[in-house]
């Protein structure tokens, strides 16, 4: 009985605190927005109930604000233990990083895409392939059979970053398809890492080993060709070094990154937030640049 009445009371506290939400008064609802976000991620349901029953558009768009910013708050706890697992999982941060604008993303569709492309190019592969035939194979397999298409990097269409699209459309920029190129090579123990050369995102296949985490200039000598994971075209390092000297304006060899996984979610998230400088999307470029700060080593 006294469970009722507690469960009534706080039916009753939070069908009064959606009420206030169409409060003119901005204080008023400032408070109310506190206390209603304070409430989690449980009362979401209530709030898209609200929603659905309201007729004023500007009182539409404060629910809607206020369920952007309890997803955020969720995706924030789940960012910041990705950032504390030792092993940072691409595939992990690329889902948090997704979720960001799709909430309702749902990860085990994901997931099964990816073992079946993983698959798929495992079945063809052996240990007796060279460097390039195993990369040969790769993309035979992902851009030919599978048929994943490829663009240059724009900031018009943010779908084109985010994974889940990425996989559902064939089609993603640079970085979409990268980080799904470097997923797939982890999971096939195929040494691609990524690397930030000047303003392009490009993936390095290194035989020896490496230690991204150091930055040591020496790794670089360990390249032993370039992959454009826009199209899986292969570049040798003197192909892409007189390409650099030749079209950037400033160029230094010591310019060139190797990337952790970290490193490539920081990339993701600020290039991603280029998508949101109108003034109605200000908040959600902010929001990207404030989880891209806690990468900051």
């Amino acid at each position: 009985m006294k469970k009722n009445i507690e469960h009534l009371q706080e039916n009753n506290e939070i069908k009064a605190l959606l009420n206030l939400i169409e409060d003119p008064d901005q204080e008023v609802f400032s408070s109310i927005s506190n206390k209603l976000v304070s409430l989690g991620k449980q009362i979401i349901p209530n709030l898209e109930k609200k929603w659905e029953e309201e007729t004023d558009e500007s009182t539409q768009e404060r629910i809607e604000m206020l369920i952007h910013k309890l997803h955020f708050n969720e995706l924030s706890y789940e960012f910041d233990a990705w950032n504390k697992d030792e092993t940072s999982n691409l595939l992990g941060g690329a889902l948090i990083v997704a979720k960001f604008h799709y909430p309702e993303i749902q990860a085990n569709l994901v997931l099964l895409q990816i073992e079946k492309l993983r698959r798929n190019i495992w079945l063809e592969l052996n240990h007796y392939l060279t460097p390039i035939e195993k990369i040969n194979v790769f993309n035979s397999i992902l851009y030919n059979y599978h048929q994943q298409k490829g663009t240059e990097i724009t900031y018009d269409k943010p779908d084109l970053f985010l994974i889940n699209k990425t996989l559902e459309s064939k089609n993603g920029n640079g970085i979409g398809n990268g980080i799904l190129y470097l997923i797939l090579c982890n999971l096939l123990d195929i040494p691609v890492s990524a690397i930030r050369i000047h303003k392009y995102f490009l993936l390095a296949f290194c035989e020896e080993q490496i230690d991204l985490l150091q930055h040591n200039t020496e790794d670089l000598k360990k390249i032993s060709f370039f992959i454009d994971p826009i199209s899986g075209q292969m570049y040798t390092k003197n192909e892409i070094l007189n390409y650099l000297i030749k079209n950037a304006e400033s160029f230094e060899v010591s310019e060139l990154q190797l990337m952790n996984n970290k490193e490539v979610i920081k990339f993701l998230l600020l290039e991603l937030s280029k998508c949101f400088d109108d003034l109605p999307n200000q908040y959600k470029k902010e929001e990207l640049q404030l989880l891209a700060k806690k990468l900051e080593l």
